[in-house]
């Protein structure tokens, strides 16, 4: 996928089939848009292009107000947004930079100026509840007229639901196996939404949040120096910045590691500003990731996994964060949160285990009918 900040390129396709949006997270309902843009882009052969905002449109009008607490709480780093994108199969996306003049802009201009001019727009897929320029003046209705007017296709996608599953976690399978899902249950059905994310992962429902996205949550980056405290107290940690201020989730959790060996690693991380430790601390006031492998993987040297690209997925939350009054304490606590993350692990290769013998039974009854 190709990645273009501004609309302005000369590498940037003549034409696209298009659709608008923050896309946080990329959850079920934006694999679904995605979907069904892919194939409107292959019908009129064009590539297949997303237009999304850096900063999100909110955190800029919160920030104008100074009033962060408007800010929405980030589901994902632009990283892992342009990941996901990709993993979606889309040919390129253009990540607007939300700013003053283009939150001046009036919604006829920006039709006129970004999507014909700028993109070259044969199709335009937008949700439900789109709207666009200066003041939210642009609707569907709006749009659809102009595309009648100059020459463009304008289809709308509506809500995305699934069915409303059990609070279960996604299971981490062992050897990177697939993780199972709780069954969906009640009959009920639940809107996806990038706030419905927001919310399970407030709430520390992993396995919601999975069912939502289509896939555990994760966070990826380089692993970046620290104080190096974490290995004077014997617990190592590897440390992921993200690039928001105000991250959806929070906490302690069981995770996989992946990008240090050839299998998922299990371990233990903390995911917020760690209020346990000083200013002095080199990435104080950032919001850090800090991971610490349960077994550090054969062949890697301690000081071999700096700069490397990983991917950390979240699957089960122990609990929020806690200001503990020394190093002994703090010591103390690490190790039973490694105790409960082993736990978690125990239990649900235990899990796994019976999964996969229920279904090796299913499967010899179906071989003897």
């Amino acid at each position: 996928m190709k990645v273009f900040r501004g609309y302005q390129h000369p590498q940037l396709a003549a034409q696209c089939a298009l659709t608008i949006g923050n896309f946080d997270g990329v959850h079920r309902g934006h694999q679904a848009m995605l979907a069904l843009l892919k194939n409107e882009a292959q019908h009129r052969g064009v590539p297949s292009c997303v237009m999304s905002f850096e900063p999100h449109p909110r955190d800029y009008f919160a920030a104008v107000a100074r009033k962060p607490e408007l800010a929405p709480a980030r589901i994902a780093t632009l990283r892992d947004k342009l990941t996901e994108l990709a993993r979606c199969g889309i040919d390129q996306c253009v990540v607007l930079p939300f700013n003053a003049r283009l939150a001046a802009q009036p919604a006829q201009a920006f039709i006129e100026d970004v999507l014909v001019r700028g993109l070259g727009a044969r199709y335009v897929l937008v949700g439900d509840d789109f709207r666009f320029g200066a003041k939210r003046a642009g609707d569907y209705a709006m749009l659809d007229a102009a595309g009648e007017q100059l020459g463009f296709d304008v289809a709308r996608m509506n809500s995305y639901e699934i069915p409303d599953p059990h609070a279960r976690t996604y299971l981490a399978a062992p050897q990177g196996g697939v993780p199972a899902l709780g069954r969906p249950g009640g009959g009920r059905s639940t809107r996806v939404s990038s706030s419905a994310v927001r919310e399970a992962l407030g709430q520390g429902q992993m396995g919601r949040v999975a069912s939502l996205l289509g896939r555990p949550y994760s966070i990826s980056g380089h692993v970046v120096h620290g104080r190096k405290l974490g290995r004077e107290l014997g617990f190592r940690t590897l440390n992921l910045r993200f690039s928001h201020w105000k991250p959806a989730a929070s906490g302690i959790f069981a995770v996989q590691v992946f990008g240090l060996s050839d299998q998922p690693v299990p371990g233990v991380a903390n995911l917020g500003i760690r209020p346990s430790l000083d200013p002095a601390d080199v990435n104080g006031g950032r919001v850090l990731l800090e991971t610490h492998c349960l077994a550090w993987p054969a062949g890697l040297g301690p000081e071999e996994a700096y700069g490397k690209i990983i991917r950390v997925e979240l699957l089960h939350k122990l609990h929020d964060e806690l200001k503990y009054d020394g190093l002994d304490s703090l010591k103390a606590g690490i190790t039973r949160d490694c105790d409960d993350a082993r736990a978690f692990f125990a239990e649900a290769a235990k899990s796994f285990s019976a999964s996969m013998h229920t279904e090796t039974s299913r499967q010899t009854t179906r071989d003897r009918i």
